[in-house]
């Protein structure tokens, strides 16, 4: 563990952000797999759209919020349309 006090607060601000980038980064994913368990099905092509709705938002918040990349953000999307399409 850390000496030095500043350290320490490193450390808990780094905890803190961590746990909070695996939220964001896990939610992500779900709505993800969601759109591709959607679009797997035949008749649920109304339903894989509307959910890719809400995980392109998804994406583009992890994005905003440094959780991951701004490039890997569009690969992500682009390819969740290319899918429904």
């Amino acid at each position: 563990m850390a000496n030095h006090k500043s350290a320490l607060k490193r450390a808990k601000q780094s905890e803190n952000r961590r746990l909070r980038n695996k939220s964001t980064k896990s939610a992500m994913n779900t709505t993800i797999k969601k759109v591709r368990a959607a679009a797997a099905q035949e008749d649920g092509t109304e339903d894989a759209q509307a959910l890719f709705k809400s995980a392109q938002s998804a994406i583009a918040k992890a994005a905003k919020k440094g959780v991951i990349h701004k490039n890997t953000a569009a690969r992500k999307i682009s390819r969740l349309s290319k899918i429904l399409n």
